[in-house]
């Protein structure tokens, strides 16, 4: 027996694919933290696996390293959902 894994053409985009990356799911409680590192690749790079060898972040959840306007210099960003007492 074949199994289709192709979305029904009767639903909806939203109903096949529910999560969408670019809209993050309201969770009771817990509210977006945004985490800035700028420095040279060298550093950066550093404070990422850092944080990874202290669980707090894998690797791959920070973004691209990204050029500033200073020469040598890049950003990266991670986005992590945190608690947050009411």
């Amino acid at each position: 027996m074949t199994q289709s894994f192709l979305a029904n053409p009767s639903t909806t985009s939203t109903e096949a694919f529910p999560y969408c990356p670019l809209r993050q799911p309201e969770i009771p409680h817990r509210q977006p933290l945004k985490h800035l590192l700028i420095g040279s690749p060298k550093a950066v790079r550093g404070a990422i696996h850092a944080l990874h060898v202290l669980g707090y972040a894998e690797v791959g959840a920070w973004s691209p390293l990204i050029p500033t306007t200073n020469e040598g210099e890049v950003m990266s960003i991670l986005v992590r959902q945190v608690w947050v007492r009411e």
